[in-house]
């Protein structure tokens, strides 16, 4: 099993960057590589330390990149959008299957696709409010114009 690219993001505020395998959600701790070289020493990282776990594509992500924390106006997603206000004020839009706080925690798709996040992993504790958002109304207007019905 290959090596993930993570960031955590601490309660307190701290980062942590380095690579994770067989990631279990439900375990009560995880542990982060700061390097993949042979030997290096795995640090203990404890879910209820954690706001968040960011499964990203890049260490160094794009520092002039703009970031989008919420959906645009007629954004195509897959899956339900939903919105996530975190203890600490952070708000988060992505798509996600649900939300409950008796579990662990739940994963989120970020709205912007062109995010270095490819998924992130909210742990529960640290969520303020979750809610599903609207999905787009119908149109029928425009699917006459892109369809040909009538």
């Amino acid at each position: 099993m290959q090596p993930v690219k993570v960031v955590v993001h601490y309660l307190d505020g701290k980062l942590l960057k380095g690579y994770i395998q067989g990631f279990n959600e439900n375990a009560p701790f995880f542990y982060v590589l700061m390097d993949t070289t042979p030997g290096a020493k795995p640090l203990m990282v404890k879910m209820t330390e954690i706001k968040a776990l960011f499964f990203v594509k890049s260490m160094d992500g794009n520092r002039d990149y703009q970031e989008r924390k919420l959906f645009d106006e007629g954004d195509k997603v897959q899956g339900r959008k939903a919105e996530v206000v975190f203890k600490d004020g952070e708000v988060l839009q992505g798509t996600a299957a649900g939300y409950d706080r008796n579990r662990t925690g739940f994963y989120l798709i970020p709205a912007d696709p062109g995010s270095n996040n490819s998924r992130i992993f909210i742990v529960a504790n640290s969520v303020k409010e979750f809610k599903f958002l609207p999905a787009a109304p119908f149109n029928s207007a425009a699917l006459k114009k892109t369809s040909g019905w009538t």
